[in-house]
């Protein structure tokens, strides 16, 4: 693990201080200046980069090195997880010299063991990303190519109201089943809920602020919802008997994933293809469904972009196209010949009788 170097000052001069087998070292950087002393320190720490890899740079140390690099961000946590399965397949190979066919014999173990294309391509544009910072960084030559497998065909899985409340009835953990109502009443992706803690759930307003200032900022955004009904109960007999800041938390302590929880209520309930996005996708439907417009679902579900609700939920509103319908709207009544009365079909054989003979040749 690469030291963490800051600059200090020290008898009038700075230094580079850094902590290294559980001792603390110092290195002048030669400046009493301030701007100068960040230069050097930036000057030293590559140097120092240099000077300690390893003679064989491995996938594993390129990995580690670049979750390390993206610090507290989303992404570092997921890599942590894919490495399970990225580590054992790639960990100890020599990073510069992996193969196209590398990737597709990865792609295709993974594949056997019943993952999903999606989640194999994620894994690999994971670890495509972290060779290519590692060529960005000098670290390696040049990054290899890592081929994607085809991204699968989105998912249209959603519940219904009824199958929403028997999944909620088979959650057996308290944990899960307050996951599953915040979830079904929100819109909140799983990440937001889990990291969810009191101060920030407002009675008073019957507010929710997922939007937790201290959270590195990326492109998934996240709201703020006022609690319905459901959720103002749920949150309500949760907080009664909280033990811990979080909403979420099983023995007191934060729970890092409700997966598992979520397999399980599902295969009790005979619906197991249910995932935590599911239910995120369900609330939309519900709204729209409900003649919610298609502004308010995108504030509600914080999209960046209203387009994109629209795009993936405005079929499952009873209106959604009902205007253009109505424009073409024909009133055979009022087109038929002046007291004359007659149906549609007898209107289309009244025509057929008039058409002249020379029309009749080609049919």
């Amino acid at each position: 693990m690469q030291p963490k170097f800051r600059a200090v000052i020290f008898r009038g001069k700075y230094y580079a201080v850094w902590t290294e087998n559980g001792e603390v070292r110092r290195k002048s950087l030669r400046t009493a200046d301030r701007g100068s002393a960040e230069a050097e320190l930036k000057r030293f720490v590559s140097d120092f980069e240099i000077a300690n890899r390893p003679p064989e740079i491995t996938v594993q140390f390129v990995w580690d090195s670049y979750r390390e690099a993206l610090g507290a961000k989303p992404t570092a946590a997921t890599m942590g997880f894919e490495w399970k399965a990225v580590g054992p397949f790639f960990g100890t190979k020599a990073a510069e010299i992996l193969t196209e066919q590398d990737s597709l014999d990865y792609a295709a173990q993974r594949a056997k063991a019943g993952r999903r294309p999606s989640t194999i391509r994620t894994e690999l544009a994971h670890l495509r990303s972290a060779l290519l910072w590692a060529q960005k960084k000098k670290i390696i030559g040049v990054a290899p190519a890592i081929i994607l497998p085809e991204a699968s065909a989105p998912r249209d899985s959603r519940l219904t109201k009824s199958q929403a409340v028997k999944f909620i009835g088979a959650c057996e953990m308290p944990h899960v089943r307050l996951f599953v109502i915040l979830a079904l009443t929100t819109g909140a992706r799983m990440g937001a809920i889990l990291g969810l803690k009191w101060d920030r759930v407002d009675f008073d307003q019957s507010l929710i602020y997922f939007e937790d200032p201290d959270r590195p900022k990326t492109n998934k955004r996240r709201g703020n919802p006022p609690m319905n009904k459901t959720a103002r109960a749920a949150l309500s007999a949760a907080r009664a008997g909280a033990t811990s800041p979080y909403v979420i938390e099983w023995a007191g302590q934060p729970v890092a994933s409700v997966k598992k929880g979520l397999a399980s209520a599902g295969e009790r309930c005979g619906l197991p293809w249910v995932t935590a996005h599911v239910f995120r996708h369900s609330a939309a439907t519900f709204m729209a469904e409900d003649r919610v417009s298609m502004a308010e679902i995108a504030q509600f579900l914080a999209h960046a972009d209203s387009r994109l609700t629209e795009r993936v939920y405005a079929r499952f509103s009873p209106d959604h196209l009902r205007e253009a319908a109505d424009a073409l709207e024909i009133d055979l009544m009022r087109e038929a010949v002046p007291g004359m009365e007659c149906s549609t079909v007898q209107l289309h054989r009244t025509t057929e009788q008039k058409r002249p003979k020379r029309d009749r040749k080609g049919e």
